[in-house]
């Protein structure tokens, strides 16, 4: 899977989390809680679909490297190496 496939992914199971979201408007510095205003329950949910989907654990620990939707994508890239 490359940056591109993920980073599609990441924005499909994003906007299943958080509907109201557009993904054309998404970008890749934006804070998912504080821009993107996603609470910490919906954070929850996208780490869990995001790992039925591409079989990535991201353990508690790690988790601020999911502030933005880039620092996602670059993490699960290393994962999926």
């Amino acid at each position: 899977m490359n940056d591109t496939e993920i980073r599609q992914a990441f924005l499909e199971e994003l906007t299943a989390v958080a509907p109201d979201l557009d993904p054309e408007t998404v970008g890749d510095n934006d804070h998912l809680q504080e821009d993107l205003e996603l609470d910490s329950m919906d954070f929850l949910n996208l780490v869990t679909a995001l790992h039925k989907r591409l079989g990535v654990s991201v353990p508690e620990a790690d988790y601020p490297k999911f502030a933005t939707p880039g620092d996602a994508v670059r993490y699960l890239a290393n994962a999926l190496k």
